[in-house]
């Protein structure tokens, strides 16, 4: 009896703790698995500021002003802080930004603005910043609305309190980058204006700031290129440092910070954006409710803390690019440097197009189909501006970074989701203009990047079918890329009705044909004459020259989403194709040449998982009838290369693309062609997840999971069993249920 007592007693106590545990773990908020600072050490590139879902203002701290490294501003192991800049790129290969540096100090202005500052008194999460100065004893926080950066700084009592406006400061001078000219000028003791125009990636980028202060300050110093300014409280210039002086603050010190890329009246209207006598702590507590109302678009279960951290942080990560680029009123400065008002009230900029069409967009149709629909407005407009589609375009500016015309994936795939119905013929007139060499527009824009965005290529395509790789360099990568994208033109002009243009692009899309070398068995430089260059290696990789870029054969074979079937009748069939992946996969991951590319991370065999032309690679064991492949090459992706560290990203994050890639992979599914709206299973490591949509949930149940059983035995969607490994976008958007069932065993 005594003993039936006691196992009572230890039951009652067992069903308390679980119940206790079960109700603090729904208690835990999506941003508290969040964790800012993976992907800022190895080179992964991102920043661990304060911005909130799609702003325009990225308040983070600058720790590295060159080298690949600096890209965001920020890199863990450095232990030396610049201060606090209210622009950033997130996850980029290039740099630039850090506009309008803020550095906080003590006592006489410092003749070197640098500080000292460690980890272990440095904080962030969604929204929220905050670091000590180790050299001042300052804590300094940090939060943003979408136009504002917000400051607080707590300064040692007893102490001169005292901050550094620097306008001369801007990463990546390496790039080159430059400030070209700036002002800067005292509106009242509580309020400064100013302005610098800067020439980097973005070749013209002007911001206008304006910064209001809760305390008084005085200005105890102005220098410039040409040397100290006596006396003076405004200045023109290219290096412009204000040094301000608050004396001793028995509160702290907070800041308001608003920026425009429009005009100087800009940071005015932006003040609007957030009611007049909002305290830090509101700013704070709003951002975190907004990200917390973004991450819950996806609620997943997982036993395993590293996959709820990685996951939500990978959603954090994709929802910080695209950025806003419109003032408060909707105003927002073109392509064609003319003030344009936003369609829908509001324009988006940092569209890393190359990157992001290949899962980031899929992603974003699924769980922000309205915004995803904004997106495509906002390229379309940009053609109507300056006549051609974006190419990576930055604040107003054509990059032309990367490969053909990635814009065609994006309209594609929105079209074929419904997701641009209103102007489609137009999406695809402009489509034709992009995809159609424009010589004259070359030389309009022959002295800046923006030149790179219509290439010779384009016309000679048109005559033989392919590039000549004895003529040129990069043929195989831009032949490969502009087959897919002439494919997503016929989409377009399929869906918009016009057969004709469709039959057209369509046929051109078969142009990949070209490139492959049935005797290697892989894509390859053809010259004029049409037989192969020589000397073939597939592991062969230059950055600067070659035929291929960011990548080699074995890397840019696989490129051809549209048309699976087709590559795999060249290579022989489904065993054939599953030996060719396996060959990737499993074949000794040297790296030939003496300029191999830096972009090549994450290897398995030659598959690179840290650049994106191949993430869709590990799907393609499907189309092989090898869906246990898929799901072990995803499983060792899933586990290894995506870690809850700052070196925790396997290559450069690139504006979401490498975590939107993840929270796909890791719920299940993949959309290996954007375009065609059908999605791939793989194999899901969380236990459910369910995805917000119109009409209430698409829901997946992940049945029997575990790190042993990562082989998909059956599936069922709304009860019946798939037939194959795919389900239709339109199953998602009609809140279905996925049941998937995993094994310890391949089929």
């Amino acid at each position: 009896m005594k003993c039936a007592k006691q196992i009572v007693l230890l039951l009652v106590c067992f069903l308390s703790i679980s119940y206790s545990y079960s109700q603090k773990s729904k208690n835990i908020r999506k941003i508290d698995y969040v964790d800012p600072f993976i992907g800022t050490g190895f080179h992964g590139h991102t920043f661990p500021g304060a911005v909130v879902p799609f702003g325009g203002v990225q308040l983070s701290p600058d720790t590295r002003i060159n080298g690949w490294d600096a890209c965001s501003g920020y890199y863990y192991a450095d232990s030396k802080m610049y201060g606090f800049s209210h622009t950033h790129l997130s996850g980029t290969g290039i740099g630039d930004l850090g506009d309008v540096l803020f550095l906080p100090y003590t006592g006489k202005a410092p003749l070197d603005s640098v500080t000292s500052f460690s980890h272990d008194k440095e904080k962030a999460s969604p929204g929220y910043y905050s670091v000590i100065l180790d050299d001042y004893a300052i804590k300094c926080e940090l939060s943003a609305t979408k136009r504002m950066g917000w400051h607080k700084y707590t300064y040692p009592k007893g102490k001169q309190s005292g901050l550094l406006i620097d306008l001369g400061h801007l990463l990546r001078r390496d790039w080159p980058s430059a400030v070209l000219e700036g002002s800067i000028k005292v509106i009242n003791n509580k309020t400064i204006e100013g302005y610098h125009l800067t020439n980097g990636w973005a070749a013209h980028d002007p911001i206008w700031f304006r910064a209001e202060f809760d305390e008084p300050f005085e200005v105890t110093k102005l220098v410039t290129e040409k040397g100290e300014q006596q006396g003076k409280s405004d200045a023109t210039g290219t290096d412009i440092k204000m040094y301000l002086t608050f004396g001793n603050l028995s509160k702290p010190l907070t800041i308001k910070v608003s920026i425009s890329g429009v005009d100087e009246t800009g940071p005015r209207i932006n003040m609007k954006e957030i009611k007049g006598g909002a305290s830090f702590e509101d700013v704070v507590a709003l951002a975190q409710e907004q990200w917390e109302e973004t991450l819950s678009t996806i609620n997943i279960k997982s036993e395993d803390k590293s996959v709820l951290t990685n996951f939500y942080t990978a959603m954090y990560h994709s929802h910080l690019a695209p950025t806003l680029f419109s003032d408060f009123d909707g105003r927002y400065m073109g392509m064609d440097k003319k003030i344009h008002k936003a369609i829908s009230g509001e324009s988006y900029t940092t569209f890393s197009l190359w990157d992001t069409f290949r899962a980031w967009f899929p992603l974003m149709t699924i769980i922000q189909p309205e915004k995803s629909k904004q997106w495509v407005y906002n390229l379309y407009q940009a053609s109507e501006e300056d006549l051609l589609l974006p190419k990576w375009p930055l604040r107003g500016n054509y990059t032309a970074t990367m490969v053909g015309y990635p814009s065609m994936a994006i309209m594609a795939d929105a079209i074929t989701k419904g997701l641009a119905d209103s102007i489609p013929h137009k999406l695809v007139a402009a489509g034709i203009r992009s995809a159609t060499w424009q010589p004259e527009w070359r030389q309009k824009h022959i002295k800046t990047r923006a030149k790179g965005v219509t290439n010779i290529f384009m016309a000679i395509k048109e005559e033989f079918g392919y590039l000549p790789a004895d003529k040129y360099d990069k043929t195989v990568t831009w032949g490969l890329e502009m087959a897919y994208y002439d494919w997503c033109l016929g989409i377009m002009a399929k869906e918009a009705g016009d057969e004709k243009t469709s039959k057209e692009w369509l046929a051109k899309g078969q142009y990949y044909r070209h490139y492959f070398d049935p005797s290697t068995g892989y894509m390859r430089g053809k010259k004029k004459d049409g037989t192969w260059l020589p000397n073939f290696d597939p592991s062969y990789s230059s950055h600067k020259k070659g035929q291929f870029i960011e990548g080699n054969s074995y890397q840019w074979s696989p490129f051809v989403p549209h048309d699976i079937e087709g590559l795999k009748g060249l290579i022989g069939g489904n065993k054939k194709f599953a030996s060719w992946l396996d060959t990737l996969f499993m074949t000794d991951s040297k790296l030939t040449g003496e300029d191999v590319s830096m972009d090549i991370t994450g290897l398995i065999g030659q598959y690179a998982h840290g650049n994106e032309p191949g993430h869709h690679i590990p799907y393609l064991y499907n189309y092989a009838k090898r869906p246990d492949r898929t799901a072990e090459i995803v499983d060792k992706i899933l586990y290894d290369f995506y870690l809850p560290t700052p070196e925790g990203i396997i290559g450069n994050e690139d504006c979401g693309q490498m975590s939107a890639w993840y929270v796909m992979s890791a719920m299940g599914f993949y959309q290996v062609c954007p375009g065609k709206p059908i999605y791939d299973l793989g194999r899901p490591i969380v236990d459910e997840a369910k995805i917000k949509v119109k009409d209430g949930f698409f829901t997946i149940k992940v049945h029997n999971n575990s790190k042993e059983n990562k082989y998909i035995e059956k599936a069922y969607l709304n009860g019946k069993k798939l037939a194959n490994s795919q389900f239709s976008h339109s199953s998602i958007k009609s809140a279905g249920v996925l049941d998937i069932y995993m094994s310890s065993s391949k089929k």
